[in-house]
C-alpha cells in the first residue's frame, strides 16, 4: 500500500526484454536504497507495485510481467529516463496523500499542460473503462502521484498541478503527447461496487436483508 506522496525521483539504468516476454527494469535511486530496502519489497515504481529482486547502494532491480508492461506502458521507457519511486507505507506513517494501492487501471494520454497561476493546468484524457470513477474533486494517482481531479468534461480531466509537484516528480517533464498511468481511488471502486450489487439485487427482485446489508456498509 502506498500514499502517492512520491519522495524519490528515479532513473532508468536499464531496461531489458520486451512486451511478450516480459521485462527487468534496473532503477537508480540512491537515496530510496538508503531509507532500507530488501529484496522482496514492495516499491511503486510510476504508480506499479513492483518487487524488488535485487538491489545495491544505488540502484533496484524488478522483474515485470507482460501484463504490467502493457497496462503500464513500460516498454516505452528508456534508459535515462525519469521515474517516480515511492517505498511502501510503513504502520504508523502519515498518509498525507490517498491509498494507493500500485494497480494500473489504465494508460491515457496528456492532451495539454499550459502555464496557470504559479504552476500548470495538466489535461488528461479519461479512458472510457474508468471514466465513471472519475470525478470532479476526488483523488486520483497519475504515475503514482496522489492528486485531486479540479474539473471533468465527458472526454477529459484536469489537474491543477503545483510547482512542487513538478520539481519532485515525473509530471515535471512530461507535456502533450506523454501518456501516464492512472489508478482511480479505491474508495469509490468500493462505492461504485457497492451500488451495483445494490442494484443487481433490486433488479433480480430477491435480495435479502444481508444482501442489501453489505451493499450500504461497503
Amino acid at each position: 500500500m502506498f500514499s502517492g506522496l512520491i519522495a524519490h525521483l528515479g532513473r532508468v539504468a536499464s531496461l531489458r526484454g520486451d512486451l511478450r516476454n516480459g521485462m527487468v527494469l534496473t532503477i537508480e535511486a540512491p537515496d530510496a536504497v538508503a531509507e532500507g530496502v530488501a529484496e522482496k519489497d514492495s516499491i511503486a515504481v510510476n504508480g506499479v507495485c513492483l518487487t524488488v529482486v535485487k538491489h545495491d547502494a544505488r540502484t533496484m532491480t524488478f522483474d515485470i510481467v507482460p501484463e504490467s508492461v502493457a497496462r503500464a506502458g513500460f516498454d516505452a521507457l528508456r534508459e535515462g529516463d525519469p521515474v517516480n519511486v515511492e517505498l511502501s507505507l510503513r504502520m504508523g506513517d502519515r498518509l498525507g496523500g490517498h491509498l494507493v494501492y500500485g494497480h494500473v487501471d489504465a494508460n491515457a494520454a496528456i492532451v495539454g499542460k499550459p502555464a496557470e497561476g504559479q504552476g500548470h493546468r495538466l489535461t488528461i484524457e479519461r479512458p472510457h473503462a474508468v471514466d465513471r470513477f472519475i470525478v470532479e474533486k476526488g483523488f486520483i494517482a497519475i504515475d503514482g502521484i496522489s492528486l485531486t481531479i479540479a474539473s471533468v468534461t465527458p472526454d477529459y480531466f484536469t489537474i491543477a498541478l503545483i510547482p512542487e509537484t513538478s520539481r519532485r516528480t515525473t509530471l515535471g517533464s512530461k507535456g502533450a503527447g506523454a501518456r501516464v498511468n492512472i489508478e482511480i481511488d479505491p474508495v469509490a471502486r468500493y462505492a461504485f461496487a457497492a451500488v451495483d450489487a445494490y442494484r443487481s439485487a433490486d433488479d433480480a427482485g430477491s435480495a435479502t436483508d444481508d444482501e442489501l446489508a453489505w451493499a450500504y456498509e461497503i
